[in-house]
């Protein structure tokens, strides 16, 4: 059994926990660590989960959003971290008592009953990295924090049972919005963050009969709307608008079994 849980998601702190096994036997993994380690205790601790009991931490880029407690985490409680090279010289090649491991494009990272498998995306950070995970028998596609959707991408996520997808901003929103303009540039373009609609338009390329959960994600707080985001992946799905999870910044949202 796969299932997943947004611990939080936004420009707050993002952090996704995926776990996998029976009864007795579980893996536990930790997409990003964009948190206070006081605050991530306390949201393992209501998700059922210590955090000794995180197998890995996969960050997927240096942004402070992502980073949070990622070192305190890995020091205090032993847990291998998987970075590209480029984020690891992002933050300045840091030891961190030797649990600092690589990852790249392509090549799969076995952890316990998960495999996971990193992509490159256009972003703008030094070697930024999204991921699918499986568990053998079905696969979560884990994809925020890009500025558009490569071939490379919808390929790597076609067939994905669960997706967590990016819906940063509404363009409308975010053209009229409070943002600076060279703030609203970067946000809005090629190596910035998904819309609403350019989420849809991924969507609509990778979608299938079994695609069982969408989760609207890294929704920002001024550029757009809960609503909007549903809106827009529901219209894709041909399903009703509360059928699409959205994860917010303050509690992400709860468990999902794949």
């Amino acid at each position: 059994m796969l299932r997943f849980r947004s611990l939080g998601s936004g420009s707050s702190g993002n952090a996704t926990l995926v776990e996998a096994g029976d009864g007795t036997q579980r893996t536990r993994v930790l997409i990003d660590c964009g948190l206070g380690i006081r605050q991530l205790e306390q949201r393992l601790a209501a998700s059922g989960v210590e955090p000794g009991g995180i197998d890995a931490l996969f960050i997927t880029h240096e942004h402070a959003d992502h980073i949070g407690c990622a070192q305190s985490l890995a020091q205090r409680w032993r847990v291998p971290v998987w970075m590209s090279r480029g984020t690891h010289q992002a933050l300045g090649s840091p030891g961190w008592d030797g649990m600092v491991r690589e990852a790249r494009d392509g090549l799969t990272i076995e952890v316990g009953a998960l495999q996971l498998r990193p992509m490159t995306v256009p972003h703008d950070a030094r070697e930024p990295l999204q991921l699918t995970l499986g568990d053998g028998a079905v696969t979560l596609g884990v994809l925020t924090d890009l500025g558009h959707a490569t071939a490379h991408v919808a390929q790597r996520l076609a067939g994905c049972d669960a997706l967590l997808l990016e819906c940063n901003h509404d363009s409308a929103l975010l053209d009229s919005g409070p943002y600076p303009p060279f703030l609203k540039r970067r946000v809005g373009g090629p190596w910035g963050h998904l819309a609403n609609e350019a989420a849809a338009e991924l969507l609509r390329a990778i979608a299938h009969a079994g695609l069982r959960h969408v989760v609207a994600a890294h929704l920002s707080e001024q550029n757009n709307r809960p609503e909007l985001a549903r809106r827009a992946l529901a219209q894709v799905l041909n399903c009703a608008d509360e059928e699409i999870v959205v994860a917010d910044g303050p509690s992400g949202c709860g468990w999902l079994t794949v």
